[in-house]
């Protein structure tokens, strides 16, 4: 990983501090005395959602663990929303009232890279390509972290059409959102050319063939560069052949699922698949692996350790912030991951290794992409779905 983007969500928690319930010993009033050693994981499209739409006792569930006191976190490979519109619309389709600090989206992280850990590696005032999402949502996520100069492909092709001519059909659709790039794309003068510092992939492209040549072109280029074709490439004499050896912006992608439930009755490609596309043309233009090539990029998500390790500091704050910070807080023993997706939530709790000495407890559904059979990982426990599976996991953990 290139920049270390899982220190802490202080820039978001500021921005939705109030919708924070009171700070302060017991905030919030548990049925019981004693406070829970044990939290939940959710995953959400799958789990809680399908096709926005409630899976029963999805409310239901979330409403019990709210008046018990028991912290939960919905931990989702999503996004392309703000934290604090996403809880919203959750809370919405659910009736259940939510904090924004129960959730943490695939991009969530990205946030941390605005101010980086020092003034050099600080991209606020740099450009960034962010790619993925309806419309400009993902843009305005990102403004709304911090990063003030930020570019979408779309931008790109509505100033120069040519840059792929295929995507006139989309015409329409880019000039409803599409702004005038801070500068414009000139290799002949390319120190006053359109240059980008890193290139972020927020959500799921809708425009895969745009977008990849888009990227292709910053990953070819020379100091990230638009236009502008590296000298390094193809060199033997280098790493990598040469390839992202010449100041090309990182690449950061924000969900490795390939797969996801939506309202179709099989599974829909989701990042995941925009990626492995990428690699595809990467490799037939590159000699890709079997040259000794591969495309250096970052990808958070599920199931990565930084991921669980993001989440599980997240509950421990929400931990505090409704019983106190002290010494008789008893430790976090337990975490219940609740998924539908067994390639990254099965997958990334099974694998995750705490460094306060917790235990993530898998819970594979079967309301979403896990239907039935036996899964590519295996959970420590299957239930129909996630009504069943917080009513086993309170029962397991002696909860009455």
């Amino acid at each position: 990983m290139r920049q270390p983007v899982w220190q802490s969500l202080s820039l978001l928690q500021r921005a939705s501090s109030h919708y924070r319930v009171p700070i302060g010993r017991r905030a919030i009033q548990t049925a019981s005395s004693r406070i829970p050693n044990f939290a939940f994981a959710f995953d959400i499209d799958g789990v809680l959602l399908r096709s926005s739409k409630p899976i029963p006792g999805a409310a239901d569930s979330l409403a019990l663990l709210k008046k018990q006191g028991i912290p939960f976190i919905l931990l989702t490979n999503g996004g392309g929303k703000h934290e604090t519109e996403r809880v919203a619309e959750i809370s919405d389709k659910l009736q259940v009232p939510l904090d924004p600090s129960v959730i943490v989206q695939s991009h969530s992280p990205f946030a941390e890279l605005v101010k980086g850990v020092d003034e050099a590696s600080s991209l606020e005032n740099k450009c960034v390509l962010v790619v993925g999402g309806d419309g400009d949502n993902c843009r305005r996520v990102a403004e709304q972290y911090g990063f003030k100069n930020v570019v979408t492909p779309g931008d790109i092709f509505t100033a120069y059409p040519s840059v792929w001519p295929f995507s006139k059909n989309f015409q329409d659709y880019y000039n409803t959102f599409s702004r005038p790039l801070p500068k414009p794309i000139d290799p002949t003068n390319p120190t006053k050319g359109l240059k980008f510092d890193a290139v972020f992939v927020f959500n799921d492209p809708r425009d895969w063939a745009l977008d990849t040549q888009v990227i292709m072109d910053v990953l070819m280029s020379s100091q990230g560069v638009m236009g502008t074709l590296s000298g390094t490439n193809g060199r033997t004499d280098l790493p990598n052949h040469g390839y992202q050896q010449d100041g090309q912006p990182p690449l950061y992608f924000s969900n490795p699922d390939l797969w996801w439930a939506a309202a179709y009755p099989l599974p829909r490609l989701g990042q995941g698949g925009f990626r492995e596309a990428l690699e595809g043309v990467w490799a037939a233009t590159t000699g890709g692996p079997s040259k000794g090539i591969e495309l250096k990029k970052t990808v958070i998500g599920k199931p990565f350790q930084g991921t669980y390790e993001f989440a599980e500091r997240q509950l421990l704050r929400n931990r505090a912030a409704a019983f106190g910070n002290d010494a008789s807080l008893p430790p976090l023993q337990k975490v219940y991951m609740i998924g539908d997706n067994p390639e990254s939530d099965i997958r990334g709790a099974n694998s995750y290794r705490s460094d306060i000495g917790s235990s993530w407890h898998s819970i594979l559904v079967r309301t979403g992409v896990y239907t039935g059979g036996e899964p590519a990982w295996t959970p420590k426990t299957i239930t129909d779905n996630v009504q069943a599976a917080v009513e086993w996991a309170l029962k397991s953990s002696k909860w009455t």
